[in-house]
């Protein structure tokens, strides 16, 4: 009931539009919006691919800080993030793995490319830091690869920021909201030398306290702590010469991530070893049966520390009918974090860090025509270096034999308390491709593109792991220490060579109306398992797993793209169609020895949809924007499959989930806005008074990738509003509030570790309210 009426409220404009078109041309129109989606500046409705915009306006006006907030905007794009490290990031549920574990996995590569300023961001993690002084972001879907220099399968984000100025200007903006929510943004531009240096300078802060209360020691949890700057400096020393010079870093410090209570399912163990017997053999409850109460009672630490950031230098040089642009590029990302992974207050994990270190160095070389000529083209090479360094540790507590073996006398209560893995893993990767696509505009509305890239990759990857601690045991006693943690050691290395392509044909049915069909192959990398491997009959290493085959990924897409009513009218819609060979994913081993689940490829997922885009401006006064995505995923064929809770046993088992559904993918999703303005005078001051509303909503979800029932994330609407006031002048006030009808919902769940039956997750934050004054200069 409550979707439906934020679906009338806030597409009756848009229908109502439709039916009168009857506002003249020189009031108003859908604002052109340009982007570099195919590395040269065009006009998005004359792009032949699926892609949605969100520009500098529409984030400031819907308050949108960073990628996990795209997903309101961009029904396509699925974010889910337990903490920073573990982000998957999909498009059309193709992506960075949908598997928790996958994300922490330095061995695999995302399948969506996350590019600020041209440059390549390789961990999704980047992606969970703040927006600072963006121009536009542009979500571009499906494969990638023949423009791109690192090769994407599932489509890419690619974020603009304002360069520096040649004129002086400066910006500062101040929030305050509940919760302790506090942000401030500053930024200066203008010249440094005349006409041929100009700088600017960027830095943000924001804080919120916790949304979770920990009745144990009375302290909040999942706050906010980030910090940031941007800095540029712009080179012109003619017309034709361009080097842009940028410095980034940001910060998060923060007492995150936890989750709290959800559900108890049932699984095929034995009562005794079922959640319900377990936590009442130790006098435990939960401090609510209800997440929304937002109460954890975890007794070890949590905290989030983290940073990223790096140099680049981006060189233009227009030779006339062709620009020539060098990109070169380091990037950091530093990683530790402290974990309750029981996520209770039983002391079952005492500890658990990943501290990591990644450096990156990427080059890119590149040609592209310039304005529209006969043949346009896009041509490059690109290297990439990539090292991450882990230092992973994990420490039971005096309850783990109970709560993961069994009770005492059977398990001694001490067998596992103090018993630890302290391992250390290095992953080194090296890429190198050549790609290129040509457009041969046929006539004056035909147009065909064709592009080849090929890539050459080598990769290699160390883990070794000790063990130590817990109660001295021998035989049956030391091989169930065992199947707890386990040291390992280690080594892989893989090579491939890929060749991939894409060809699209555009025809410009009117001026006003565009279509367009395409075709792409495209590969994502292989990758070294780097978080451990099943056993084989010998209880060693099974040294054939640690290396993951790469993704084999043929898309199909057709589509359409018009400006109606005189351009008040922007209306997009395409169909797609994408066929996955060797998906990257979680599976069970088969063989002889201990099962147990690891990264490794399942054979065949299909994913096919359509999805529409739309703006409109009714006039100068009313403007605003819809957009859905119905999309079906799933496996076609994934015999070794990690078992759904229900059908978990004593042991480990195999479970065939062929025509299950993709994990973090809705049926169905849609995200609508509207914003209305009007002039006001008050006395000595004018300006603009403006209210906007904004709604998304999006149906359940699995929310891991068993399709277990008890992970099932039930579909939620969101409604974000602000009413505010632009003077003629340089300043700007606003009260806006997000998750304004209090709705709540799951962000993301997790079986707990030893599949007693109990399932926790991160609960939606509640509503949020603030007022927001920007002053410019």
């Amino acid at each position: 009931m409550r979707q439906g009426m934020i679906v009338a409220l806030l597409c009756g404009p848009l229908a109502a539009f439709a039916a009168v078109g009857g506002v003249r041309a020189e009031d108003t129109a859908v604002e052109t919006v340009v982007v570099t989606a195919r590395l040269r500046a065009e006009d998005a409705q004359s792009t032949p691919l699926g892609l949605s915009v969100v520009t500098e306006q529409a984030l400031k006006a819907t308050r949108t800080e960073n990628v996990s907030q795209i997903i309101q905007l961009v029904p396509s794009a699925n974010y889910s993030s337990p903490n920073p490290r573990n982000t998957s990031l999909t498009i059309r549920g193709l992506g960075s793995s949908v598997v928790a574990i996958a994300q922490s996995n330095d061995g695999l590569e995302p399948g969506v490319g996350f590019y600020v300023d041209q440059v390549y961001h390789a961990r999704p993690a980047t992606a969970a830091f703040d927006f600072l002084d963006v121009q536009r972001v542009e979500v571009l879907r499906g494969p990638q690869g023949t423009l791109f220099g690192k090769n994407t399968t599932a489509g890419a984000i690619n974020i603009t920021t304002k360069a520096p100025a040649f004129d002086f200007g400066a910006e500062a903006e101040a929030t305050l909201g509940n919760i302790n929510y506090s942000q401030a943004k500053a930024t200066v531009t203008g010249p440094i030398l005349a006409d041929t240096v100009a700088g600017r300078m960027s830095v943000f802060s924001t804080r919120r306290d916790g949304v979770l209360r920990n009745v144990a020691t009375g302290r909040r949890a999942n706050d906010i702590d980030n910090l940031g700057f941007h800095a540029q400096l712009l080179i012109k020393p003619n017309a034709d010469v361009r080097l842009l010079l940028s410095a980034d870093d940001s910060k998060i410090d923060s007492q995150c991530c936890t989750q709290t209570f959800v559900r108890v399912g049932t699984t095929l163990k034995a009562a005794a070893r079922q959640y319900p017997a377990l936590a009442a053999g130790l006098n435990y409850t939960p401090p609510s049966l209800n997440p929304y109460d937002r109460l954890t009672d975890i007794d070890a630490p949590i905290a989030v520390r983290t940073d990223e950031g790096g140099l680049s230098a981006v060189a233009d040089w227009n030779l006339g009918k062709a620009t020539v642009t060098s990109v070169s590029s380091w990037r950091w990302w530093n990683w530790d974090a402290a974990n309750d992974r029981d996520y209770t207050g039983i002391k079952i994990q005492l500890l658990q860090h990943i501290p990591s270190r990644q450096d990156q160095y990427s080059q890119e070389f590149r040609v592209a025509s310039n304005g529209r000529q006969t043949l346009d083209y896009v041509a490059g090479l690109y290297a990439f270096s990539q090292t991450i360094s882990g230092e992973p540790i994990t420490a039971y507590g005096p309850q783990a034999a109970y709560w993961l073996l069994g009770p005492a006398p059977a398990f001694p209560s001490n067998l596992l308390d103090g018993y630890t893995q302290d391992g250390h893993t290095r992953f080194h990767s090296a890429s190198y491709a050549a790609f290129g696509e040509v457009t041969w505009h046929a006539s004056e509305r035909l147009s065909l593109t064709g592009g080849l890239r090929y890539t050459y990759e080598d990769k290699n990857g160390r883990f070794d792991s000790t063990v130590s601690g817990g109660a001295a045991a021998t035989g049956a006693l030391l091989n169930s220490k065992l199947s707890i943690l386990r040291p390992q050691s280690y080594a892989a290395k893989d090579t491939d060579g890929s060749l991939s392509g894409r060809a699209v044909g555009s025809y410009q049915v009117s001026d006003a109306v565009m279509a367009y069909a395409s075709f792409a192959k495209a590969s994502k990398s292989g990758g070294i398992n780097m978080s451990g491997l099943p056993l084989d009959a010998t209880n060693n290493p099974a040294l054939a797993t640690a290396v993951v085959r790469p993704e084999r990924n043929t898309s199909y897409e057709v589509g359409v793209k018009s400006q109606l009513f005189e351009k008040r009218l922007i209306f997009n819609a395409d169909i797609f169609d994408t066929d996955v060979r060797d998906f990257q994913t979680n599976v069970v081993d088969t063989g002889p020895g201990a099962l147990r689940g690891y990264l490794a490829n399942i054979d065949h997922v299909r994913v096919k949809g359509l999805e529409i885009d739309a703006a409109f401006a009714l006039s100068q006064n009313l403007s605003g924007h819809f957009g859905m995505s119905r999309t079906d995923g799933k496996y076609v064929s994934y015999k070794n499959g990690p078992c759904p809770l229900e059908r978990i046993g004593s042991a480990t088992t195999v479970c065939d989930l062929s025509g299950g559904g993709l994990p973090n993918l809705p049926k169905f999703a849609w995200t609508a806005g509207a914003e209305y303005r009007r002039g006001l005078t008050l006395g000595a001051l004018s300006g603009e008074a403006y209210l906007h509303a904004e709604a998304s909503a999006r149906t359940r979800t699995f929310g891991d990738p068993t399709d277990s029932r008890y992970t099932v994330i039930d579909g939620y609407s969101l409604v974000n509003a602000a009413l505010g006031f632009r003077a003629h002048g340089p300043w700007e006030v606003s009260l806006w509030a997000k998750n304004l009808l209090r709705e709540n919902y799951l962000q993301n769940v997790t079986v707990q570790a030893g599949n007693s039956g109990l399932v926790v997750g991160t609960p939606s934050d509640p509503r949020t309210v603030g007022v927001t004054l920007r002053a410019r200069y």
